[in-house]
């Protein structure tokens, strides 16, 4: 069974290697980074790994888009699983066991790592609310319920992988893509996780709550267009 991990990168120098170590010392070896126009050295420091490959996008586009590469990809080279791992240290490897585990034993279609299922303690306040809020924008724009839409580790069979279809660009993706599960009628499960929050990972909150604030306009511009 092929199982390739997409990893979506913009500025992860920081990370981008110990993100790497830690999939590989768990066995992970088919991994794909997709640089999203960085202006550091992440993509530098991914290509030093023999496990890893590189794809590039000459300028920043945004993590819809860069997701969209990886599930593409998937799709060319017909792998039987795909994984979604932010770059940014946050997910840990040891987590995908149990999260690959309904997927290879044919239980759900997609798989998505909660952290409002696993401990919440040390979660910034600010994304803690930014998590309530896309999961009440989702259940309102979609009538889907999640309990941590924005989740960026993501597991999805071969099934989802062909019926998926991204079109959204930015952060919105998150919510795009319970949208899709719920168009194609996948089986969708959540598997608790317990993210780890550091400096690295608390300066991309910042951003995203930067992000979040355009979210609910591009959603409505999707449903109209």
């Amino acid at each position: 069974m092929t199982i390739q991990i997409i990893i979506p990168i913009y500025n992860e120098a920081r990370t981008i290697q110990t993100v790497l170590t830690d999939l590989v010392a768990h066995g992970y070896k088919n991994i794909v980074v997709i640089d999203d126009g960085s202006t550091d050295e992440g993509e530098k420091l991914a290509v030093q790994d023999k496990n890893t490959r590189v794809l590039r996008h000459p300028i920043n586009r945004g993590l819809g888009a860069a997701l969209g590469t990886g599930l593409e990809l998937a799709k060319k080279e017909n792998a039987d699983v795909v994984v979604t791992f932010d770059g940014d240290c946050q997910h840990q490897a040891k987590d995908l066991k149990n999260l690959l585990e309904p997927i290879i034993a044919g239980k759900a279609d997609v798989a998505i790592g909660s952290r409002f299922r696993g401990d919440i303690s040390k979660m910034p306040p600010d994304r803690m609310i930014l998590n309530l809020l896309s999961n009440l924008m989702t259940f309102l724009f979609y009538g889907v319920v999640s309990s941590d839409s924005l989740s960026g580790l993501r597991a999805f069979n071969k099934k989802a992988i062909s019926c998926i279809k991204i079109k959204t660009d930015g952060m919105e993706v998150s919510n795009e893509f319970l949208k899709e599960i719920k168009r194609n009628k996948l089986k969708l499960v959540e598997i608790p996780i317990d993210a780890v929050y550091s400096s690295d990972t608390i300066k991309g909150s910042k951003q995203e709550k930067f992000a979040a604030l355009r979210i609910p306009i591009r959603l409505i511009a999707q449903m109209l267009g």
